[in-house]
């Protein structure tokens, strides 16, 4: 397993975050996600023979936020 950590802008509410989760957990290979509104990040345990940070981004942003690996 690995684990990465996203910056991600533009969540103002917990809303946010639970959709953030959504799109994370959704994807094949993500083990573990933890969204933190306050620090404004993501961290994803994910099954790099599965998915990367690559898509994390992708998902994040085709929700409608802003992602720095």
């Amino acid at each position: 397993m690995e684990t990465v950590q996203l910056k991600v802008q533009g969540m103002t509410c917990g809303g946010c975050v639970k959709s953030v989760e959504k799109v994370l957990r959704a994807i094949d290979g993500v083990q573990h996600v933890q969204v933190s509104l306050e620090n404004a990040s993501a961290n994803v345990e994910y099954d790099a023979k599965k998915t990367n940070a690559k898509a994390f981004k992708l998902a994040i942003e085709d929700a409608g936020y802003e992602v720095a690996i």
